[in-house]
């Protein structure tokens, strides 16, 4: 899958992932490979990700991500 994480001072990451966990509004979820489209606002929290075998963090106050067709946008603040 393919991830991209951006705020409004750029790119936070972009690259290759096996899995991510995000802070959902609704509670926390997991999107793996071949995951359903889905639009979803995140809350406060941190989103982890799995990249080159090593576990990932990204702390957000909050945002938007996207999935579609293996591809995963997140806006964040």
């Amino acid at each position: 899958m393919r991830l991209n994480i951006v705020s409004p001072n750029g790119v936070l990451f972009e690259g290759d992932t096996t899995s991510v966990s995000f802070p959902g509004l609704g509670g926390s979820f997991d999107v793996l490979p071949h995951h359903a489209p889905i639009i979803a606002a995140l809350k406060a929290g941190v989103i982890q990700y799995e990249t080159n075998g090593q576990r990932q963090e990204q702390t957000i106050q909050g945002g938007f991500v996207e999935v579609k067709e293996d591809q995963i946008s997140v806006c964040v603040e």
